[in-house]
């Protein structure tokens, strides 16, 4: 898993080589409109210099779209689960749900943003899947290190 593990040394694989993480920042959920999955867009004063304020509130506001649409709570929805219910969810192994549609594509969309864009900015954006959806971690990262000794 890249960036699990507590401390800064942390080596995530990269096509162009190691990268050290140097440090670490948080963004946090937005509960201003109360619990549902939504972070916060306000830019990071640590990541002034890195990436451009803009770019990274459309990345934010992508992903609070893809959990908004995640936990819509339309026909489909309701249909899913009484379908889900009236099959013991056996229907769940034979099709996937809307929310796990979303998840798939918010995956996908993270993964196509560090790499395209992230990465070679010396970034690396965690899933909130992989935080319990209490944060999003960005990894800041820097090529100027010391291996550690063994």
């Amino acid at each position: 898993m890249p960036g699990g593990g507590g401390a800064g040394g942390v080596l995530l694989p990269n096509p162009v080589g190691n990268h050290h993480v140097s440090s670490k920042v948080f963004i946090q959920r937005d509960y201003s409109n109360g619990t549902a999955v939504k972070f916060m867009e306000k830019f990071p004063v640590e990541l002034d210099g890195k990436i451009s304020a803009a770019d990274f509130t459309r990345t934010m506001g992508e992903i609070n779209a893809i959990f908004e649409q995640a936990e819509h709570m339309g026909c489909r929805t309701y249909m899913e689960g009484c379908i889900g219910c009236l099959s013991a969810y056996l229907i769940f192994l034979c099709m996937e749900s809307n929310y796990e549609k979303c998840i798939r594509r918010l995956h996908d969309y993270l993964e196509r943003q560090n790499r395209d864009f992230y990465n070679p900015q010396g970034l690396h954006l965690i899933s909130p899947m992989e935080r319990g959806l209490r944060v999003i971690e960005v990894l800041i990262m820097s090529t100027n290190f010391a291996a550690p000794a063994r």
